[in-house]
């Protein structure tokens, strides 16, 4: 049969052995928890610059678009217009 000696050093072991696991245990939460913030502030941080692109590319959008419907006013025709507009009445009369 084991000696008292034999079970208490059994009992120390295993004693030890479960706090080592539990030290391990917390280190492997702190590592997942850590890696899992970085992420999340990676994805925020991606997410802005993702959405400050777009707002810039819509608003560059919409001032081509702009510019480009004042581009497309003929000026001309409405000179043209004025000018046949002032001969109808002169003719009229």
């Amino acid at each position: 049969m084991a000696s008292a000696k034999e079970y208490q050093a059994k009992a120390e072991a295993q004693f030890h052995q479960t706090i080592k696991k539990a030290h391990e245990a917390k280190q492997a939460v702190s590592q997942y928890e850590a890696a899992a913030r970085a992420t999340d502030e990676k994805t925020a941080r991606l997410r802005a610059l993702r959405l400050a692109k777009e707002a810039k590319e819509a608003a560059e959008a919409s001032a081509a678009a702009a510019s480009k419907a004042a581009e497309k006013k003929p000026k001309k025709k409405a000179v043209a217009k004025k000018a046949a507009g002032a001969e109808g009445p002169e003719a009229g009369e």
